[in-house]
Formats: structure tokens, sequence, C-alpha cells
């Protein structure tokens, strides 16, 4: 079992941070590898990258959004309960070449995806600059840890409740047109991350990017996580999570992610029923 030893509720109570008690994994985990989590018996296996590791405490952070019948089992779990299974740490690294320029994008729970990756950059002595956003200031995360995880940091809001009003592409178009930036790292909604691709291709910027297919095993058995990076299958979960930005194909990978939406609102609303009984 995997004990939470810190519990954190954010916007809203929409979004969860738990701190897990997972020694081993916490001593192997690097910046952009995940975990496969089950809540219990009755839950499925939800795949979350890290979104901080602390070996000498043994633990391991994850940072979620309640979407669906899992993470509302998620949600339930308060310090001292444990999940049943954490599997991991999973996938490819971030691969982090030391004095580069970088800008950092990402949106919403993406942040938390981002983090590990601006802090393991800024210690190989990258000049790193942070660009977050959400729709709203109540949705915005990590914006301290954000901070100190790059030199320069850009807020946005798409209804301007906080920070700059507008997308954190307009921010990134700005910081392209001034030059000098050597790579691009954009991670949140599928949309987003298809849009900053779009951009930095123009402008010749190597862009990494984090995604988010259906997972079922983590190890790349079921192949359910297929997507198509250069007119190649490939699967999220061992060749990835990250991928070059300029060569997935972003259309696909949102109609595979659709492929269950009814199935799983049914379900969601089902959790929430048995949960008020």
């Amino acid at each position: 079992m995997f004990t939470i030893v810190n519990r954190e509720e954010m916007a809203g109570g929409t979004v969860i941070l738990n701190e897990i008690e997972a020694p081993r994994i916490a001593a192997k985990a690097r910046p952009g590898q995940f975990l496969i989590l089950k809540a219990n018996e009755n839950g499925e296996r939800i795949p979350l990258t890290m979104a901080e590791t602390d070996p000498d405490k043994g633990t391991v952070t994850v940072i979620y959004m309640v979407v669906g019948k899992s993470t509302e089992l998620f949600r339930r779990l308060q310090v001292g309960e444990a999940y049943q299974d954490v599997i991991g740490p999973l996938g490819q690294p971030t691969h982090i070449e030391p004095g580069k320029k970088v800008v950092c994008v990402g949106g919403g729970t993406g942040v938390a995806v981002l983090h590990p990756i601006a802090c393991g950059m800024k210690q190989a002595g990258c000049d790193v600059t942070a660009i977050i956003g959400a729709r709203n200031k109540d949705l915005l995360i990590l914006e301290e840890k954000m901070g100190r995880a790059s030199s320069e940091l850009h807020i946005c809001t798409d209804d301007g409740s906080y920070g700059r009003k507008g997308f954190v592409t307009e921010v990134l178009k700005e910081k392209l047109d001034a030059g000098g930036v050597d790579q691009v790292v954009a991670i949140g909604p599928v949309p987003m991350m298809k849009f900053v691709s779009l951009m930095t291709k123009d402008y010749g910027v190597p862009t990494m990017v984090s995604l988010n297919p259906i997972m079922i095993d983590g190890t790349g058995m079921c192949g359910g996580c297929r997507v198509t990076v250069g007119g190649e299958t490939k699967f999220g979960c061992v060749d990835g999570p990250e991928f070059d930005g300029h060569q997935v194909d972003f259309d696909e990978l949102i109609l595979r992610l659709r492929a269950y939406t009814e199935q799983e609102r049914h379900s969601h609303e089902l959790c929430k029923c048995e949960g008020r009984h």
C-alpha cells in the first residue's frame, strides 16, 4: 500500500495534490516520467506524470484534475489512507541539454508536469523562461514553484482575472520574435500543445510536448496509447510520454481521446451518486 502523507485541494477542490510514500520510486524517478495509480479494486489504472519527487523523504507527488470515476475515487482518499497500487517510474525521462535558452509553456494541470522539467533544466544551467496559463485565477496552480524554477515567469488567464489577459501563445510569440530561443517545452491541453507546435515550427525552434493518450498497462503491451509521430506509430508509455511536437499528429490524438467520452461521463455520474449514499 502507498500511503498519502500530504494532501492539498486547489482550484476549488477540482484539482488535488497527493504526496505519496513510495521510497523505491522516489529514488529512481527522473523529470518527465510517470506513474500508474489505482485507488482500489473498483478503480481503473490511471497514468499521472510526477509533479515532484523527494528521495530523502521517500515520496512522490502527483497533481490531478477530478474528471472521471477513478479521479473521483482518488479525491476521496485522505492523509493516512493509501492507494492500492502505484507503479513506476515509467516512460522515458526528459532529455536535457545544459546551457540552452528554453521557454517552458504550461496550461492547466500541465503545469504540474512542467514543473520538474523546468527544475531539471534550471539545475543543468539552462536559462528558463516559464509561461503558465489557466482559464481564470482560481484554476492557476504552482505559481510560486514555477517562479523558483525559472529566471522569468509570465502568467496568463483567459478572462484576465490574473496576470495578462489572453493565451500563453501570445507571450510565446513575443519571445520567439525576440529571438535566441533554443527550445520550447509545451505541456497542457492537447489543443494548446498543437498550436504551440504549429507556431514554433514556423520559427524553426525545436519543441517538445508531453502526451496523455489513453493508457492501460503502461508497458507497451496493450497498444492503447499509440500515437502517430512523424508518420510512424509510437507508444506513449514506452517511447514517450515526450515527443517532437512538430511530428505529432494532434488531430488523431484528439479523436482517440474522445473515443470513450460518453462512457466516461456515465461512469463518473454513477460514482458521484454512489458517494452520496
